[in-house]
């Protein structure tokens, strides 16, 4: 198993793995699969300096990846980013996600990020124990925020403060 900063040749694969997730209505909010091509600036929006993307690979396979995000916007919150998880539905509770928060924890200061925040829906049962297992704790709760298939779904904020977060520059 090898984490290394995605590149755009394995934008189909990410997109494939995020595709997978949307029929599970348990990781996005997106209701119907998305186009490789509208992904394409998201992707170039990122950097391994910045707000990388990762990528796991097992045996040439890419298993799943990990991205950080700017968090509102804002100037005054530069130093928090908000993080997503995805992990191809084969390659599920082998530990793939765990390594991916946990590098994620640790290069957060070589980031600038002193704080790390997640979206999850609440009935997400897996993805919380994911996050919680690493430190991150229910910091907000928004009610039937989101209809899926006419379920009205709750999301929980899930954040972790990080030690020596005042190293990079923002």
């Amino acid at each position: 198993m090898k984490i290394r900063d995605a590149v755009e040749r394995d934008l189909p694969a990410i997109v494939g793995i995020y595709n997978a997730s949307i029929s599970q209505r348990m990781a996005t909010a997106d209701l119907e699969p998305v186009p490789v091509e509208s992904r394409r600036m998201w992707f170039r929006a990122h950097t391994p300096a910045r707000f990388p993307i990762w990528v796991v690979e097992v045996e040439g396979e890419i298993a799943g990846w990990l991205s950080f995000q700017l968090f509102y916007g804002r100037p005054a919150y530069s130093k928090t980013a908000e993080v997503s998880v995805y992990v191809a539905p084969k390659y599920q509770r082998r530990g793939i996600g765990r390594q991916l928060l946990s590098r994620a924890i640790s290069q957060s200061p070589a980031l600038g990020f002193k704080t790390l925040i997640a979206f999850i829906f609440a009935h997400n049962l897996p993805s919380l124990q994911l996050f919680e297992g690493l430190g991150f704790e229910r910091w907000g709760y928004l009610p039937a925020v989101a209809e899926l298939d006419g379920v009205e779904r709750d999301v929980v904020i899930a954040g972790r403060r990080i030690e020596g977060g005042d190293a990079g520059e923002c």
